[in-house]
């Protein structure tokens, strides 16, 4: 970006800073530049490294301290296109109350901006805080976009929480079914689909230009990758997502990650690169073999507590981000399985 902010500016300083000139041509401007930050480059490789810092979006992170989620926002400063990628929908769990707290942030960035939001992306159905994706879908009638898995997640917690047979598991709540391989335009922006499952069975990575953006599937090298024990998740399955489809991409590809918790009290962070976690991820790093991510992930899980949302997030968020319709006095509830795990009697004595 400096080196745009320069062209623009119409100034070099060719190869000493003590002998200012002004460049009227854009080329030998360009080549000035960056041959200041990189050497001597032919014309060719300027016209390549000119055309990267045009096309690749701009990206802004707002991060959510309730759930460490960070939400993105992706636009093309030319057409003002824009996505956004897993909003959050604050919700106190003692109130019952929801409330715009996050994604205002978020919306008031949007409209600061001038963007035009072509989409709603969910890197897959969270377990620790409701989906702001169908209030942003009705703010700015834009389309929500999540795995074309999230069906065998449906069905899955249709079950759980017993839900009426009438219930849709055809992933008719959201209105774009994104598949792995293929391509996906909003607007201006192209993006290319991997699924990256693990964490859940319908996790998907999102690869724009040099960036990826992969949710819970990879954090930041110093804390590792998401977990595995929800239900139909699975280590082995995460490990072969990360190895085949994220750490093939290019290494300078830069990694934009769903969660940041902060180890150690450290301050946030949520952008790496394919490099930077092929050489340092904890969990999972270029010589780490599946055995040893498989045990490394699982006694990782074993010291988990569950998401403190998961029965109330999920039947929100596997659905397209509703809310339960109001009952006849006019107030929506949730429905939360008791005891589900280790079955009591009438009065609470284990049988």
């Amino acid at each position: 970006m400096r080196i745009l902010e320069k062209l623009a500016s119409k100034k070099c300083l060719h190869l000493s800073p003590r002998k200012p000139c002004r460049c009227h041509n854009s080329l030998h401007l360009a080549q000035c530049l960056l041959r200041q930050a990189y050497g001597s480059p032919s014309l060719s490789t300027i016209k390549k490294r000119i055309d990267t810092l045009m096309t690749t979006p701009t990206i802004r992170g707002f991060y959510d301290n309730e759930s460490a989620t960070v939400t993105y926002v992706v636009s093309d400063s030319a057409t003002k296109d824009a996505i956004v990628i897993d909003p959050v929908l604050a919700y106190d769990a003692l109130s019952s109350q929801t409330s715009l707290e996050p994604v205002s942030e978020v919306t008031s960035y949007i409209e600061s901006e001038g963007f035009k939001v072509r989409g709603v992306v969910e890197t897959h159905a969270h377990a620790d805080h409701f989906s702001a994706s169908r209030y942003l879908a009705e703010r700015y009638k834009a389309p929500i976009a999540i795995s074309a898995e999230i069906t065998s997640v449906q069905e899955l917690f249709k079950g759980v929480f017993h839900l009426a047979d009438e219930t849709k598991t055809d992933g008719s709540q959201f209105d774009i079914l994104l598949e792995h391989g293929k391509r996906v335009q909003f607007g201006s922006l192209d993006f290319k689909i991997l699924a990256t499952p693990g964490h859940t069975p319908a996790c998907v990575s999102l690869q724009i230009e040099d960036v990826v953006f992969t949710g819970d599937a990879l954090f930041m090298e110093d804390y590792g990758t998401g977990r595995t024990d929800f239900p139909a998740g699975s280590a082995a399955t995460l490990y072969k997502s990360v190895k085949e489809e994220l750490y093939t991409l290019p290494p300078e590809t830069r990694v934009f990650v769903g969660h940041d918790y902060k180890p150690g009290g450290r301050a946030l962070k949520f952008e790496s690169t394919i490099a930077q976690e092929l050489d340092k991820n904890k969990l999972i790093a270029r010589e780490t073999t599946a055995a040893e991510f498989v045990a490394m992930r699982e006694g990782r899980n074993d010291e988990l507590r569950a998401p403190r949302l998961i029965y109330q997030s999920i039947q929100i968020n596997v659905f397209g981000g509703n809310l339960p319709k109001p009952e006849a006095n006019g107030v929506r509830y949730l429905k939360i399985p008791l005891n589900m795990n280790f079955p009591t009697d009438q009065g609470g004595a284990p049988q």
